[in-house]
């Protein structure tokens, strides 16, 4: 049942109450963070399977009741395809139950009337709950709300779309990329590079090269290269690996060996896996151990075990951290039996923010006393996915764990969403470095070859923060891979229409093109984006006809979707 939703465009009085995400109980802020797709004091839900991650509520009092006052929602779907069901009730009134009809990885304010006698003075209470009955928490299906509000039909509610748009100019001289140290220095990050997102050896063989030119010297495979029935998610880690999954992991570490490019051999037991190992079993540990004597029979001296994405177990967050702690010691304990300089890095549950947070500080403490002196940590930011990434939430993460940190920039990925992110890396402290000692850029899936252009600018900045420059970067990084002035042309209208979500705001599902022909404000605007995405369309087919193929698969179905948009 759905009651009157509408899109908002009017303005005028102010609201009755505004209520943060974070002002919600429940929901799922507390696993991943209260900042999502460029936005603070969010909040939450996934599906029934995750309760008590299904469902979030608000209470509030009105200072008075008026008739035409409404419910606003700043929120948005999941990334996912299909619209995630959801229910809204507010003082048992059913409001909306079926397909949230908010659009997919992007804020919109929509508003709803509310039938006669919903609202009381005191103790209102608003309830969002995911109707959907599968899923993990982490991935879709999942609704976010920013805000919500009590206000009358003309109140101008705060739009939270970020529209920064990407201007390219191309410089008239290749220059060197990075950008050179100045005398004296030494590269920023000790640890420059990327990981795989579901590539395949192919991806990767193509990709060392352009790390090894570009000042990158750390490659780590993705998790999921060790999942069964790749490529998709079935994670049977006490399984194995077939001789066709070695032999390419072989030809991967050859290649990085002769490009100078240190290699970083990863394992998550847990994630996605009907039999998700137990920290504590000496069984589990030997099963996982096999993945791990295998790659170091190959020479590997780096490896990383991650828990994200997973909980800390029921058994509370300090428990959860001593027992994560422990199983990361015991590792390395076992692969300095065979190598005394392996190294190990531990992706922990509680991978983002600045630690403060009651749960994730009973989790990092306890992991970091449990933790060999000798592990360092992958953090994410500030948040998630992030705009900006602070020296200070670094500072406050590392007081807390008591361990060396690794940056993992969730930029460009698109987590094999229909996205392309192409812009430069922005919103990094240019300090940071002093903090943090290694740098690796999360990708997208399948469009690695695209995935240079924002890699470029990602490695200019590992190597030179201080004097990185994301307009110099991102113009010298499409003149040193377009091989004529006409291809830099293509690669630079491909970036603009594509600029990505730390410059528009978003997630990692964001389409750039495709939001911004949804907020086209006449035909005549959304046919002249149209216009230009043809066009476009055109010259990567005539000047790039067997280059960058799945990211002109990503254009071609955005055009189909506009054409299919504007038809009467």
């Amino acid at each position: 049942m759905t009651l009157g939703w509408m899109i908002v465009f009017a303005v005028v009085a102010p609201p009755a109450v505004v209520l943060e995400g974070s002002a919600f109980s429940g929901g799922a802020a507390s696993l991943y963070g209260s900042h999502q797709y460029g936005c603070d004091g969010v909040d939450y839900v996934y599906s029934a399977a995750t309760a008590p991650h299904d469902v979030m509520s608000v209470t509030f009092d009105l200072p008075e009741l008026r008739d035409d006052d409404m419910l606003y929602l700043a929120a948005m779907d999941d990334d996912a395809a299909s619209r995630c069901a959801i229910e809204i009730t507010l003082n048992g009134v059913t409001l909306h139950r079926g397909a949230s009809n908010f659009p997919d990885g992007r804020w919109m304010v929509r508003r709803m009337r509310l039938p006669s006698g919903t609202l009381r003075s005191t103790a209102n209470e608003l309830i969002i709950r995911c109707l959907e009955e599968e899923g993990v928490v982490g991935m879709p299906p999942w609704f976010m709300v920013a805000y919500a509000a009590i206000a009358d039909g003309g109140w101008e509610a705060p739009d939270l779309a970020d529209t920064q748009s990407l201007h390219i100019e191309l410089p008239r001289e290749l220059a060197p990329l990075p950008t050179p140290l100045r005398p004296g220095d030494s590269p920023g990050f000790p640890l420059r590079g990327t990981k795989g997102w579901r590539w395949t050896t192919e991806q990767y063989l193509a990709e060392i090269p352009i790390l090894a030119a570009y000042g990158g010297n750390y490659l780590m495979n993705c998790y999921t290269s060790v999942f069964s029935h790749f490529p998709e998610f079935h994670n049977e880690w006490w399984r194995p690996l077939g001789a066709e999954r070695k032999a390419g992991l072989i030809r991967v570490i050859e290649s990085c060996r002769r490009h100078g490019i240190t290699f970083c051999f990863a394992l998550h037991p847990q994630f996605a896996s009907a039999r998700p190992l137990d920290p504590e079993s000496d069984a589990d540990f030997h099963l996982m151990w096999q993945h791990y004597a295998w790659a170091q029979r190959q020479g590997v001296r780096w490896f990383n075990l991650s828990l994200d994405d997973v909980t800390w177990g029921d058994d509370g967050p300090a428990v959860g951290g001593r027992r994560h702690g422990k199983l990361a010691t015991r590792l390395l304990l076992r692969l300095r039996e065979r190598d005394a300089e392996a190294q190990l890095s531990f992706v922990p549950v509680a991978y983002w923010g600045d630690g403060t947070s009651p749960d994730h500080r009973a989790y990092l403490e306890a992991l970091g006393e449990a933790l060999h002196p000798d592990v360092c940590l992958f953090w994410t930011g500030d948040g998630v996915v992030i705009s900006r990434i602070t020296r200070r939430a670094a500072e406050s993460y590392r007081a807390v764990v008591k361990h060396r940190l690794l940056l993992w920039d969730n930029y460009p990925v698109n987590d094999a969403w229909h996205a392309l992110h192409l812009g430069p890396v922005i919103g990094r402290a240019p300090d940071l470095c002093e903090v943090v000692d290694g740098y690796m850029s999360n990708p997208m899936c399948e469009e690695s070859e695209a995935n240079r252009i924002p890699l470029l600018t990602c490695l200019d900045y590992a190597y030179n923060p201080s004097d990185y420059d994301p307009d110099r970067s991102i113009g010298q990084a499409i003149a040193h891979l377009a091989s004529s002035p006409v291809e830099r042309h293509v690669l630079a209208q491909l970036a603009e229409t594509y600029p990505g979500m730390l410059l528009t705001g978003g997630g990692t599902g964001t389409n750039s093109l495709r939001d911004r022909f949804s907020r086209a404000t006449s035909p005549a605007e959304a046919a002249d984006i149209l216009r230009r995405a043809r066009g476009l369309l055109r010259a990567m087919r005539r000047e790039l006809p067997n280059r960058y193929v799945p990211a002109r698969r990503v254009l071609e179905a955005d055009v189909a979707w506009m054409e299919e948009g504007l038809t009467p």
